[in-house]
């Protein structure tokens, strides 16, 4: 087993203090068109650098419980009995999160939904 400072160059010798003065970034690491702010500046203000971020949106009709022996006897016309009653709002999930609740709609010739209420996050990070 060896240390892990033998390999590394950039670890001070034993008994110096690092000056982080000295210390400047890689010149491979270096943006020399990126944004103008400085490094650690924060950046609250601009939320625009998130807006294409994919994310997952999902919406739940409802759920069932079955033992794998009644899945098995699953096929073509079988009906699966949901927890929800007709009518009743639809879970909407963004990455696997609860956000809203809505009524499934037509769209031309395919399904959408309406969000009728946005749910509050009991996230308190």
């Amino acid at each position: 087993m060896t240390d892990e400072t033998e390999n590394d160059k950039t670890a001070a010798p034993a008994g110096k203090d690092l000056d982080l003065d000295e210390i400047s970034e890689a010149p491979e690491l270096q943006d020399k068109d990126g944004p103008d702010f400085e490094i650690g500046e924060p950046m609250a203000n601009d939320v625009s650098a998130i807006y294409d971020i994919p994310v997952n949106v999902s919406a739940v009709l409802g759920r069932s419980t079955m033992q794998v022996s009644q899945l098995l006897k699953l096929g073509r016309g079988a009906v699966i009995e949901l927890d929800r009653k007709v009518g009743e709002a639809i879970d909407i999930y963004v990455n696997n999160r609860l956000v809203a609740r809505g009524e499934v709609v037509v769209v031309e010739d395919r399904l959408g939904i309406t969000m009728t209420e946005i749910v509050k996050s009991d996230r308190t990070e």
